[in-house]
């Protein structure tokens, strides 16, 4: 049995209670980040220790909506009350007057034709890209670039903005995208295992909330069919979820 899999098997045995069937949220936090906190076997590289890297915990749902339909497509863009433990690297497409303001508020670049062309060059290092709707015109060339990438501004996920400033600060400090795979499946981060239980506990319900009042009209049959949590290196485990 290789290293990796005698670490997976500890915290499946760390698990196995909560990984029996669907539990409540707080017993779910709890087995993932006691999965988690599990060391690696590999833990050494070349005779060196390997430094612990903090693991993300995310959430996936996969919902009883019809991708293939406009009107139950679900995308957006919403803050978790916890944070995510981590800032996101945010750029912002405005004019002169607005992008000195934009890099106070976050921003680590900010303009127009110039940061265009940067991005045309070949430059992709940041996580979101805010832009104010009288910049789209010039913006909308980046598509075939920023499409596959999923950084494309789009007035529906908050990153097409009149306040581009107020949009940077959010997103800089955690604001999530989110939408739907063609499987009707959302995946999202919820927070980091060194996060306190109460923490992504309030994280994790406020996704399920915010989602429970995004049900399309015309969604038919149960809506949550399965929510899971896991992190980064660890198995998953289900929650329950009223329909």
């Amino acid at each position: 049995m290789g290293y990796l899999s005698v670490t997976y098997r500890k915290q499946l045995e760390a698990g196995a209670e909560q990984r029996k069937g669907p539990v409540d949220v707080e017993s779910a936090v709890a087995a993932v980040k006691r999965m988690a906190s599990i060391k690696s076997d590999r833990s050494y590289k070349n005779g060196k220790k390997r430094k612990a890297k903090d693991q993300t915990i995310d959430i996936v749902m996969h919902l009883g909506i019809d991708a293939k339909q406009a009107d139950q497509m679900l995308r957006g863009a919403f803050s978790l009350p916890k944070g995510l433990g981590k800032s996101r690297t945010v750029i912002a497409f405005c004019d002169v007057a607005t992008a000195a303001a934009a890099k106070e508020a976050g921003a680590v670049d900010a303009g127009a034709e110039e940061l265009i062309a940067k991005i045309e060059g070949g430059w992709s290092e940041f996580d979101v890209a805010i832009a104010h709707p009288s910049m789209m015109g010039k913006v909308g060339k980046l598509g075939r670039v920023l499409g596959p990438q999923g950084k494309m501004p789009t007035p529906k996920s908050g990153t097409v903005t009149p306040d581009v400033v107020s949009a940077v600060k959010e997103f800089a400090a955690g604001r999530i995208e989110f939408r739907n795979d063609d499987g009707g499946n959302v995946h999202l981060p919820v927070g980091r295992a060194s996060f306190a239980e109460a923490d992504l506990k309030a994280n994790v319900e406020a996704v399920i909330e915010h989602f429970r009042r995004l049900k399309p009209a015309t969604a038919k049959g149960q809506y949550f069919k399965k929510v899971s949590l896991s992190a980064t290196r660890t198995p998953s485990v289900a929650i329950a979820v009223n329909a």
